[in-house]
């Protein structure tokens, strides 16, 4: 069983001075609104509701933290799961975008527990201004980046390829990328996912 199938619900946080001190390793999702972030948490871990999307766009304000217990110490945690809030929204107010840019890229920046980031992008939308924007933050940290390409399944094998290589292309100042086609519902690169995943987490687990 995979170490994500073990990941609960531990706390929320609307700021970042809100989260708990940094100690394990985090691994961040973070996407554009609707690009199919909490699917992809909640197939990962093997569960149907441990991350919730709003039917309304946008709704989804608060970074919530899902940990891995330790199988040693089980009420200690071996790492954290973190979904950060979903952005892109032009329905929003412009000063709630801007506070959402400065949660992300306060996280992005400053976590000093942050081991990877799962980037969510649309496979069909491929790389949006938003999205760059995103990178910008991301590639001075230096933080290695899993890209799932969600929604995988609505192309053919050799779209997905080309659609691989345009997300590396586009996002290129990106040193550490990796860009995998994913699908929640056909479990398109799932095991791909996790084994990146619980190797931020876990080094030593082999998957």
């Amino acid at each position: 069983m995979s170490i994500l199938h073990r990941a609960r619900f531990t706390v929320s946080a609307a700021r970042l001075d809100q989260l708990p001190a940094p100690s394990v390793a985090e691994v961040c999702f973070v996407g554009r609104s609707n690009a199919g972030k909490s699917s992809a948490i909640n197939v990962l871990t093997n569960q149907k509701r441990l991350a919730y999307s709003s039917k309304t766009p946008g709704r989804t304000r608060l970074i919530n933290l899902f940990g891995i217990p330790d199988p040693i110490e089980p009420d200690q945690s071996l790492g954290f799961l973190v979904d950060l809030p979903g952005y892109g929204y032009a329905s929003v107010a412009r000063n709630t975008h801007e506070e959402w840019a400065d949660i992300l890229g306060g996280y992005l920046r400053e976590r000093a527990s942050l081991a990877g980031i799962v980037l969510l992008i649309d496979i069909r939308r491929g790389v949006t201004d938003l999205d760059r924007r995103l990178a910008d933050w991301i590639a001075p940290t230096g933080r290695p980046v899993l890209a799932l390409l969600t929604k995988a399944d609505k192309f053919p094998y050799g779209q997905r390829v080309k659609a691989v290589f345009a997300v590396k292309k586009e996002l290129a100042e990106i040193g550490a990328l990796l860009a995998v086609p994913f699908s929640a519902t056909h479990r398109i690169g799932l095991e791909e996912a996790s084994a990146h995943i619980e190797n931020w987490i876990s080094p030593k687990v082999v998957p």
